[in-house]
């Protein structure tokens, strides 16, 4: 792993001040991922999951791509299925449908 980008160093210096933001939890997850800090950027994401299962969809989609990226198709499987229960039961049928689609597409 390379040196930190200007927008990761900021989007940390923005958590720090408010640890509890959840956009910006995302955010760092997701440049943490583009910046190929994979592991940082799953336990980001996995973190986000937790804490708040019912309303980060998105963060579901995002792990279990970087998982089937990375050929971990069983454990892709099972965060994208949680991912679709979760954004069906939030009434989120957008999100359900992409994420399975995607599902689909593993098998």
């Amino acid at each position: 792993m390379g040196e930190k980008s200007r927008r990761r160093l900021l989007l940390e210096q923005s958590l720090e001040a408010d640890p509890e933001d959840l956009f910006l939890r995302y955010g760092l997850a997701m440049q943490c991922l583009t910046e190929g800090d994979v592991a940082e950027g799953r336990e980001r994401l996995r973190s986000l999951i937790t804490d708040h299962p019912d309303s980060q969809i998105a963060a579901y989609q995002q792990l279990g791509q970087s998982l089937a990226d990375s050929g971990e198709l069983a454990e892709a499987r099972l965060v994208l299925a949680e991912g679709v229960r979760r954004a069906l039961a939030a009434g989120d049928g957008h999100a359900a449908a992409e994420m399975n689609g995607f599902l689909s597409s593993l098998a």
